[in-house]
């Protein structure tokens, strides 16, 4: 993407850090808002096992997140996160200079359109329970494959959600390393373009006047 804007091939992007940041160090863009003022603690990247996995391998799974949490909590550590800069800077990884990433991973935002901030809603990792599969964020998400054509007529929200968001598997592994968060799942969520309410996905997913509704 910073390529492409380098070629004059692209005019933005909505990207993940560090990239918004290699633009403004190299340069050729600005930063016009970064998602968490959009929606703080918003859910991202998800680590995913297909439901015949996870039957059939139940104690990979297991491994699998208590490993993602106890890396979590490792960067999350500030004093970590020089070492975990320089570790994904290389080549083999993000190809971009340290010293980049490690402003974003310290919320050290240079907007590249004279403002410059600490911000205290840098990117965590494993705080405030970030990193567990809340049901509310499954009905956002298919609130919007609903509003934007991706799937036709109104959606068994609470029936798909409970099939793939999966709280329990999640607890039942973390649990083993003595964590036992209290989750506040299914409230509304204030977001930039209003208050989206879990338990209304579709009414949310109409009331927008620019959409791409089917059915």
């Amino acid at each position: 993407m910073v390529a492409n804007m380098k070629a004059g091939k692209m005019d933005g992007f909505c990207v993940g850090e560090p990239w918004n940041g290699r633009a403004v160090s190299d340069g050729i863009g600005y930063t016009a808002v970064t998602t968490q003022n959009m929606w703080r603690d918003h859910p991202e990247k998800a680590c995913a096992f297909t439901e015949e996995f996870a039957t059939k391998n139940p104690k990979t799974v297991k491994a699998i997140l208590k490993a993602l949490h106890l890396v979590s909590q490792h960067i999350d550590k500030m004093e970590n996160r020089a070492q975990i800069a320089a570790t994904i800077s290389k080549p083999s990884y993000l190809n971009c200079p340290p010293e980049i990433i490690l402003d974003q991973l310290q919320g050290k935002y240079d907007y590249g359109n004279g403002i410059k901030e600490q911000n205290p809603n840098y990117m965590i990792f494993a705080a405030r329970n970030c990193n567990a599969p809340l049901k509310s964020y499954g009905h956002w998400w298919l609130s919007q494959f609903r509003r934007w054509g991706m799937v036709k007529g109104p959606q068994d929200y609470t029936g798909i959600v409970n099939q793939v968001i999966r709280p329990d598997l999640y607890l039942g592994a973390i649990s083993e390393l003595g964590v036992k968060p209290t989750l506040a799942d299914m409230a509304p969520i204030k977001l930039a373009d209003g208050v989206f309410d879990p338990k209304d996905p579709e009414k949310y997913a109409k009331s927008f006047p620019i959409h791409s509704l089917v059915g």
